[in-house]
């Protein structure tokens, strides 16, 4: 007994893992071990592309993001005497800051692109060199500064 009701010839539609049906989509190949070069997707789908610019500005921003998580966590931005209880937002405030940016700068790395991990080091290293380390600090303040270095516990994975 045939039960396709007069639809022999016709082939179910193909459906692909993602739920679309018969569509096309370019796929870019993502790689698992370090590869070098400009065409890589960082951080967002077509970003930065295939232009060479747009490369350049995608790793002066995974740069900027890592600097900016060293500043973060070695910077003190709360003052002597505020009340607990604004001093924990604000202490919380910087945590969220903090985390988020290195899940970003985490995420471009994701890219296992060999530029991207090597800016990223890089905005880490000058970073901590600037806001973390002894070089760019009077004796008076390495003194001080062993009692406490930031509003911020040290990071921690």
């Amino acid at each position: 007994m045939n039960h396709d009701h007069g639809m022999e010839g016709m082939a179910p539609p193909s459906s692909s893992t993602n739920g679309t049906s018969g569509m096309h989509h370019h796929m870019m190949m993502m790689h698992m071990i370090f590869s070098w070069g400009k065409n890589a997707e960082i951080l967002f789908s077509g970003w930065p592309g295939t232009r060479g610019g747009m490369y350049a500005l995608a790793l002066i921003f995974t740069f900027f993001l890592a600097f900016l998580v060293e500043w973060i966590s070695h910077s003190r931005f709360i003052r002597p005497g505020l009340n607990n209880v604004s001093a924990g937002l604000v202490q919380t405030f910087l945590h969220a800051m903090r985390v988020g940016l290195a899940y970003l700068v985490m995420l471009a790395l994701m890219s296992f692109n060999g530029g991207v991990f090597l800016v990223a080091v890089a905005g880490h290293t000058l970073g901590f060199l600037l806001f973390g380390s002894r070089v760019f600090k009077k004796n008076a303040e390495i003194m001080s500064s062993y009692e406490k270095t930031s509003d911020l516990p040290p990071m921690s994975c």
